[in-house]
């Protein structure tokens, strides 16, 4: 670990950010270039003191998992976030890191959607991130560790994460999950994290291999959809998915029309965030 070179990395990629880089308001004028070590640390779930001693040269090393973190608040591109690795004396990101890194670009675009849901998928259908409509909508994200932080096996192994659509949908919903991780599996291949989890759910769900079997491929890039909300009710939004180059990831936005029964309803979810009504 190279803690002159990580303290000096981190200082310099801090200093060239601003606020309105990730989405933080502008505010007063401030003394100093960059990002706050505290509005770093916010970001990268992090306590300030553990991120201010390794700034100052003193702190434990970081592990993947607070390196990843790091790389995403930092907005680092796949090269730094490589060299964040090395410097800190930790190998080369694992393919698990590599996968759930977010674009910077999809991030630069979803700091800026501060009024209607936006989340960043993977191509498993895992959240990478949202912002707090979206989690106000499809609940936090981070809970889910293991397979379960795809969405796609979610939807086959646990009933409740049907709620959250009409029953008369369901069925389109399934055949529409395959058809985009059988995408996936055929531009990674059979050992890669898209093969894994093909395995596991044939071997789990017999609905999914079933549907597996159909050999049907797509990808999403735009739909119209009812979901439920559990205070809420039924919220009809248009969906709208922006992909990155490598198709890897894509950045999901939902909206509906100004002045329409789901556009009040959705900045209600902005107010409400993950409170629920009193069921009094």
């Amino acid at each position: 670990m190279d803690r002159e070179e990580l303290a000096a990395f981190l200082r310099r990629r801090r200093e060239e950010l601003r606020p309105e880089d990730v989405g933080l308001p502008v505010g007063a004028r401030r003394r100093a270039p960059g990002l706050r070590r505290e509005e770093v640390a916010a970001l990268a779930a992090m306590s300030t003191d553990y991120y201010t001693r390794l700034e100052q040269q003193r702190g434990p090393q970081p592990s993947e998992q607070m390196l990843a973190a790091l790389a995403r608040a930092l907005r680092l591109t796949d090269d730094e976030r490589d060299y964040l690795f090395r410097v800190s004396g930790r190998n080369a990101p694992s393919p698990q890191v590599t996968a759930t890194h977010v674009a910077p670009a999809l991030q630069r675009v979803l700091d800026r959607l501060d009024d209607t849901p936006a989340l960043i998928l993977s191509n498993l259908g895992e959240v990478l991130v949202q912002n707090r409509f979206a989690e106000a909508l499809y609940g936090d994200s981070s809970r889910f560790t293991g397979h379960a932080r795809s969405g796609v096996y979610r939807w086959f192994t646990d009933p409740d994460e049907r709620l959250i659509y009409p029953e008369h949908d369901r069925d389109r919903q399934s055949r529409t999950q395959v058809a985009n991780l059988r995408a996936a599996y055929a531009s990674t291949g059979p050992k890669s994290r898209a093969g894994e989890l093909v395995r596991v759910l044939r071997r789990e769900s017999a609905e999914f291999a079933e549907l597996w079997e159909r050999h049907e491929v797509s990808k999403r890039y735009e739909d119209h959809k009812v979901l439920i909300h559990p205070q809420l009710g039924e919220i009809e939004v248009d969906c709208q998915a922006l992909f990155t180059e490598d198709q890897s990831q894509a950045l999901l936005v939902l909206t509906a029309p100004p002045r329409s029964e789901a556009f009040d309803k959705i900045q209600l979810l902005g107010v409400l965030g993950t409170e629920k009504f009193s069921s009094a």
